[in-house]
């Protein structure tokens, strides 16, 4: 093993016990302590099998995941025991990443606007990898970190849904004139960088991002520059209800890869799979702590109309500047689930979701069909695993939700066998052909097998 994660980071889960009955567990320990603050429940076999199915879908492209994303300790650490390398934005992702033990080689400071302070960081602590798309970025890394390797961030086309990510990024026609200043400052450019964003993804817009890089290649080339790596960005769907399924985008890119960077160019390919990796490996459960009742704000219905029905307002344990923060990327509000489904189905209402009373801006979610809740309930929230954690920070009187992080068994001897280590027994290698996720009664079954081996992918 590596030595970042190991048994007390986590609950060992045995087979067939899943992550609802671990909820309930702590649900029940909560109750009678009447403890009302939100928690996470963490699946670390369902990042295990992305992981998997990432190698497996994208053999040539090398995951670094961005610690924005989710920063919890966890996360990181798991993935840094699976060889991943990690894109930080900032001085406090690289701390801490690197207070875990990660190498500096392994970190990709990928923020487009940098903080001199924190180039300066960077550079102190051995970390050379960056981007950057203007002659301002291009200044401020050629004075403050001579050793650096720079990426040219181009901009990427997601159409036909519009995202942050192309907010960043040159154009082609500017590439030449970058990467001449880049020559006049002795900055070294080894590569190229574009980033497709999530939500609404065309999987050929990542082909027409890879043959726009293609041609940035070709002008660093030009110019004298060694130009050896590709970051494609991140953009892939962390759920199944997507557009288009993760299997479906790696498709397109190997076939553009093939095309504009075959395999022995000499081009190493990396990713910044966020979403991907941790959405739904998170689950949160949230306490009623009060309710009222309002106008009903109904999606799409007139004024008038809402005014003439009620919606009862639940407030929650943790709202949009917390766990709910995601909100805040596009993310749509997860559907709650009842900790309990009640039997027979009692009558819907009108319900809408809010944060903590008193808190302003708390809004989580309108226009649902809920059946009457009462103060003290829990409602269960799935898909919860991005843009919840690293943004998330205490307001008054409402503290951190904490984590509990779960794994089965024998997603843990499938992270031995990734790493080159045999199963210790006949039953061992029987059970790694188990389920690896401990979620939600899945079906899947993924089997692994020693071809894994680090050294053949990272």
């Amino acid at each position: 093993m590596n030595g970042y994660l190991n048994e007390s980071n986590f609950m060992m889960v045995e087979e067939g016990f899943t992550t609802r009955d671990l909820l309930e567990t702590l649900l029940v320990e909560l109750c009678p302590a009447n403890e009302e603050q939100a928690f996470f429940l963490a699946d670390l076999g369902d990042i295990v099998k992305k992981h998997l199915r990432f190698l497996k879908a994208l053999p040539r492209v090398k995951p670094y995941f961005p610690v924005k994303c989710n920063g919890s300790e966890g996360v990181i650490r798991l993935l840094a025991e699976l060889g991943a390398g990690f894109a930080c934005t900032n001085k406090a992702e690289i701390t801490r990443v690197q207070s875990i033990g990660v190498p500096a080689d392994k970190i990709f400071y990928s923020s487009p606007c940098k903080q001199v302070a924190h180039i300066k960081y960077a550079a102190s602590h051995g970390v050379q990898l960056m981007t950057f798309d203007n002659e301002v970025e291009l200044s401020k890394v050629a004075r403050s970190h001579p050793h650096a390797r720079m990426l040219l961030g181009i901009a990427a086309d997601s159409s036909p849904a519009p995202h942050l990510s192309m907010t960043f990024g040159t154009t082609l026609e500017s590439c030449r004139h970058l990467l001449e200043a880049a020559k006049e400052q002795a900055v070294e450019v080894v590569g190229v960088s574009f980033h497709l964003g999530s939500g609404g993804l065309e999987p050929q817009a990542f082909a027409q991002s890879v043959a726009a890089a293609q041609l940035a290649f070709e002008v660093g080339t030009e110019l004298g520059y060694r130009m050896h790596l590709l970051d494609i960005g991140g953009g892939f769907p962390g759920t199944e209800d997507t557009r288009a399924r993760f299997e479906e985008i790696a498709t397109v890119i190997n076939s553009a890869l093939d095309l504009y960077f075959p395999d022995g160019c000499g081009v190493e390919i990396i990713a910044t799979p966020g979403r991907y990796y941790v959405t739904s490996a998170f689950t949160f459960a949230a306490n009623i702590t009060a309710r009222d009742e309002g106008p009903a704000e109904q999606p799409g219905s007139d004024e008038e109309e809402s005014g003439s029905k009620k919606s009862l307002v639940y407030h929650l344990s943790d709202g949009v500047y917390g766990a709910f923060s995601c909100l805040l990327f596009d993310s749509p509000c997860p559907r709650p689930q009842l900790r309990k489904r009640p039997c027979p189905d009692p009558p819907s209402r009108s319900s809408s979701l809010r944060g903590p009373p008193g808190h302003a801006g708390g809004r989580i979610a309108d226009g649902l069909e809920l059946p009457e809740l009462q103060v003290g309930d829990w409602l269960i929230f799935e898909d919860m695993g991005a843009y919840t954690i690293a943004s998330s920070s205490p307001l008054a009187g409402c503290p951190q939700p904490q984590i509990t992080y779960a794994m089965s068994r024998v997603a843990w001897k499938a992270i031995q066998l990734l790493q080159g280590k045999p199963p210790q027994t006949e039953d061992d290698r029987e059970s790694v052909c188990a389920p690896l996720s401990c979620g939600w009664e899945m079906a899947e079954t993924l089997c692994v097998s020693p071809a894994f081996a680090p050294a053949s992918i990272i």
